[in-house]
């Protein structure tokens, strides 16, 4: 029996070049479409007759691009998820996931370049929108935010047994690859507005907070967001422990004074957490 069924395409890559006069604006989006529907014939009997083509869904990410430009991340998935209710009848549950590769125009010595840019790669924007013919849901993110503070981290009071080598410290490295998803309550909204927002909140409260773990900071990073933007109903957040070991440098006859550090990549710790304004809150 098939009990549970999707169909799509995903890493579609576009690429947007509005060109004004004597500036350019670029738009760099990976997207990924999802089906959810009537359309157990195609697995259980062969019967394509209601499927929409995955490269029609490509196609069409490169068309509605083409009759007004891409803005917001959200609002382009908004747009493409109602292309998609409006067209297919079996269709009932539709998610768009973009990817917002940032690029900033560069700085030369007479100010900003307006055909030349650098992409800034750390922490991607995000966003998901699924729709069904009752309602739509928005969601946003950030991806691979790798932040670091040196200071006001600790671990320690954890139980300890036979196989426990970790040694306790009130003066740590933290470092993490942030990635956070956040629910809006609302469709009608200024997403970059606000995502410029929660991604300065999650920032400031991951500086400011004298940390006992991270499982401590993720939560006042979490809460910090829903005590200040109104406008997010709940917020995910995944932040792996990028260790920093302090390095034995007692076989050198020299002290390491908390100075000295390996940065390993794996194995490492992984911590998540969904912080809701109520109880059964979630995030797409």
């Amino acid at each position: 029996m098939l009990v549970q069924s999707s169909y799509g395409k995903s890493r579609v890559r576009l690429v947007q070049l509005q060109r004004g006069r004597g500036r350019h604006d670029l738009r760099d989006l990976t997207v990924a479409v999802r089906f959810e529907g009537d359309y157990e014939e195609s697995y259980t009997d062969g019967d394509n007759t209601a499927v929409l083509p995955t490269d029609t869904m490509k196609n069409t990410v490169y068309a509605l691009a083409a009759q007004e430009p891409v803005g917001d991340p959200e609002r382009f998935g908004l747009r493409l998820a109602q292309h998609f209710l409006a067209r297919n009848e079996r269709l009932t549950r539709v998610r768009i996931d973009c990817t917002d590769h940032s690029w900033h125009p560069m700085a030369t010595g007479t100010g900003e370049h307006g055909q030349a840019f650098v992409r800034i790669a750390p922490g991607a924007r995000t966003a998901i929108v699924e729709a069904t013919r009752e309602g739509t849901t928005v969601a946003a993110g950030v991806a691979d935010l790798v932040i670091m503070k040196s200071s006001h981290s600790a671990f320690d009071r954890f139980p300890r047994d036979e196989y426990t080598t970790l040694p306790e410290t009130r003066d740590r490295l933290l470092a993490t690859a942030l990635t956070a998803v956040w629910q809006y309550s609302r469709t009608d909204l200024d997403f970059t507005l606000l995502w410029g927002d929660v991604r300065d909140m999650l920032l400031e409260v991951f500086a400011r907070h004298h940390s006992e773990s991270v499982q401590h900071t993720l939560y006042a990073m979490g809460q910090g967001v829903l005590d200040t933007i109104l406008q997010v109903t709940a917020i995910r957040l995944t932040m792996p422990n990028k260790h920093h070991l302090p390095v034995d440098l007692s076989p050198f006859g020299l002290e390491n004074r908390n100075e000295i550090f390996v940065a390993t990549e794996e194995p490492h710790g992984l911590i998540e957490a969904t912080i809701a304004r109520s109880p059964g809150g979630t995030v797409l």
